[in-house]
């Protein structure tokens, strides 16, 4: 049973890699025995994240992106093609929740709501499009539990997530049998992005009272699902969106 965990014939592209989950995941699949190019805007922190991935012995490739530039995402997968070979695994994990597309609706910044959407749901949409030009064996969409509940004060999130999870049971259903496509809905997870929250003792204690397991996620732990549903141990699971959520979602 451990030997279907094993990714080591696998070549995967994780998008919004350099920090927080997607870089848990780059590192999650190169432990595994994966082969990882991690996908971001930002050269200097890639650059570290492939460093690891590497010590790690999986091969990597340095290649910022950003996962909303089409001509950007199809010099990404024609450079792994050349240089690593076809993708098999594509994680998208890129996203966003900036300020100005926070709080009533009414006060959401139309550009926000637009770049929210655009990196959020179009930036995933088009990295699976132009990687279903290869063999791939399975996909993996990064949501939320914004994705599966109502979230207050961030609409152009929840939106994009909701869309998220509904992308991924349509492709489902059109690739199947030939390639999986699944979500993971993380909850709170301790990172860069939430640290605002972390230190703030009413909004942390209100969200850790909402999570039944009572504390935030590590990074690490939403990798592991990500691993699972990458690899063949995930071979009976396609158009699902698992929970990573310590139980938000389950009240």
């Amino acid at each position: 049973m451990l030997d279907t965990f094993d990714c080591s014939d696998r070549i995967a592209v994780v998008t919004g890699a350099s920090r927080g989950i997607g870089r848990a995941i780059a590192l999650g699949l190169a432990e595994v025995g994966a082969d990882v190019v991690p996908a971001a805007r930002s050269e200097d922190a890639l650059a570290d994240v492939v460093e690891e991935i590497e010590e790690r012995g999986g091969a990597s490739l340095l290649q910022p992106t950003d996962v909303t530039d089409e001509t950007a995402v199809h010099e990404l997968f024609d450079r792994i093609d050349g240089e690593l070979g076809a993708v098999d695994v594509l994680v998208n994990n890129a996203g966003i929740n900036p300020d100005d597309a926070l709080g009533a609706p009414e006060a959401v910044e139309m550009e926000g709501y637009d770049r929210t959407l655009d990196v959020n749901l179009r930036g995933a949409f088009l990295c699976t499009k132009l990687a279903a030009e290869r063999e791939l064996a399975s996909v993996v969409n990064v949501a939320s539990v914004g994705g599966v509940v109502g979230l207050p004060r961030q609409h152009p999130y929840v939106a994009s997530k909701h869309g998220l999870v509904g992308l991924t049971k349509s492709m489902a259903i059109d690739w199947a049998p030939a390639t999986r496509v699944n979500a993971v809905a993380p909850g709170y997870v301790a990172t860069e992005l939430t640290e605002e929250a972390m230190e703030n003792e009413t909004l942390r204690e209100s969200l850790l009272s909402r999570t039944p397991l009572e504390r935030f996620a590590e990074p690490e732990e939403i990798a592991a699902p990500v691993v699972f549903l990458a690899s063949d141990a995930g071979s009976y699971v396609t158009g699902t969106c698992l929970n990573v959520d310590g139980g938000w979602c389950a009240r």
